[in-house]
């Protein structure tokens, strides 16, 4: 039987994700195998029985979005007649052609590749200054033992090419990213179309059996265009100094682009900031700070290997029945589901009173039952760039981000509190909360 050269891969959202033989290596290689044993969605799973997907498969799919999209925006006909010349499917010589694509194609294979255990729920305080796992993920790019895998290719790719395309110029701000390059990084990791965001979106609303994830994404890559930049009034004019060129769509997709859009918003706000889930994560990252020598995570590529959801699993499920063991409580709670209670979310009607109610109630409670007891989870997204580069019918291109404004940004204000004080806390809250409210305020008022 002759060797088999393009391998597949069943997926339940994109049905088959085919290889060749030269990708395969990386798939087997013990970096990405170990993604087999990362949880997507961390601990999701207690709040969402189905979220037991893992980083593996997302990156599957990562990777076979981001070949269908090159194919469409480098597609000559798709290609706007300003900037040609920057697209290799079309400028380069007959032995260049592929090699981006190839490039890309592992770079979204490997752009989570340097990802913790329980995937961001853990990282946060869980690595020293000025890390996080995309440095991760870039350093095991460019490690010797993945150097040999690209070197192994026909033709060899070049591991600082991968790296710059995996995790883009945001995470890079000392390297040069050519415009095609930041095209490519872009495809992947972008605000707006990034194939990372879509698979993940349409992977974890599958999982965990919501709908709020899903949009048509089929149309949405079939309408993206590389475009150049416009002017101030919003147009294009071939005559004006060449504007950075990025991914757009054509108005034929701009209702897709809308739904991708919402269901992000939905998606954050119902899934992966739900209240019970952030407080599984909190009570991981307090065990993983008693239990990691020195309360964090290695950064050397062949240390981190030690470290999957099973590892760390198994420990607590042993610190929870020992209470000598470091990180008991913290354990004991996940295992035994003895988390801390949502006691106060902020309503509109408590904004009027105080901008900050959540961490007024906060402060309350923790003199009347110790801040050991109590925990203040404060979130704000950063405002997000919203504008879509359009391509109109007639030719212009234009940004539009009218609809896009309405999509409100997601906040939390949320006070959780040790299970066996919710009851009378709860109590202390509604009786209290517009008295303490206004008293806070007044005092702010009176300080300034």
């Amino acid at each position: 039987m002759l060797p088999k050269h393009i391998h597949e891969i069943r997926d339940p959202i994109h049905v088959f994700i085919r290889m060749n033989t030269d990708e395969r290596l990386v798939v087997d290689s013990r970096y990405f195998q170990r993604l087999r044993h990362i949880h997507q969605l961390a601990l999701s799973y207690l709040v969402y029985p189905g979220a037991t997907h893992k980083r593996f498969e997302h990156a599957l799919g990562t990777m076979e979005l981001a070949a269908k999209v090159y194919d469409v925006v480098t597609t000559p006909q798709n290609v706007h007649e300003s900037i040609r010349s920057l697209v290799p499917e079309i400028s380069s010589p007959p032995e260049n052609l592929g090699y981006w694509r190839r490039v890309l194609r592992m770079a979204a294979l490997c752009h989570d590749i340097g990802h913790l255990p329980f995937s961001h729920a853990a990282e946060k305080d869980l690595l020293p200054e000025g890390w996080n796992h995309e440095r991760l993920t870039v350093e095991i790019i460019k490690s010797p033992e993945m150097r040999e895998i690209w070197m192994e290719m026909t033709p060899p790719l070049r591991a600082e090419d991968i790296a710059k395309i995996a995790v883009g110029q945001k995470l890079l701000p000392k390297e040069t990213f050519s415009d095609w390059e930041a095209i490519l990084s872009e495809i992947i990791v972008g605000d707006a179309f990034g194939v990372d965001r879509i698979d993940y979106l349409l992977r974890d609303s599958l999982h965990t059996g919501v709908a709020y994830g899903k949009f048509d994404h089929h149309r949405l890559l079939d309408t993206l265009r590389i475009l150049p930049g416009y002017r101030e009034d919003k147009t294009y004019d071939p005559a004006d100094e060449p504007a950075k060129p990025a991914i757009g769509i054509e108005r034929g997709g701009v209702h897709s682009a809308h739904a991708l859009l919402l269901a992000r918003y939905f998606m954050y706000s119902q899934v992966y900031l739900h209240p019970i889930r952030r407080i599984y994560d909190k009570h991981l990252i307090d065990f993983l700070k008693c239990w990691l020598p020195q309360g964090e995570f290695p950064t050397t590529s062949d240390e981190l290997m030690k470290y999957t959801d099973v590892e760390i699993l198994q420990a607590i499920f042993e610190a929870s029945r020992a209470p000598d063991k470091p990180g008991h409580e913290a354990a004991m709670r996940i295992v035994e589901r003895k988390h801390f209670k949502n006691v106060y979310s902020r309503t509109p009607a408590d904004i009027e009173k105080h901008l900050e109610p959540g961490r007024v109630i906060y402060e309350g409670l923790c003199g009347k039952y110790g801040a050991d007891a109590v925990y203040h989870d404060d979130y704000e997204e950063k405002a997000r760039e919203n504008a879509l580069r359009v391509l109109e019918r007639d030719g212009r291109i234009v940004s539009e981000s009218e609809a896009l404004s309405n999509i409100p940004l997601v906040r939390l204000d949320n006070v959780f509190i040790a299970p066996e004080y919710a009851t009378e806390a709860n109590e202390w809250i509604n009786s209290n909360r517009d008295e303490l409210l206004s008293e806070a305020q007044q005092q702010e008022e009176g300080g300034t």
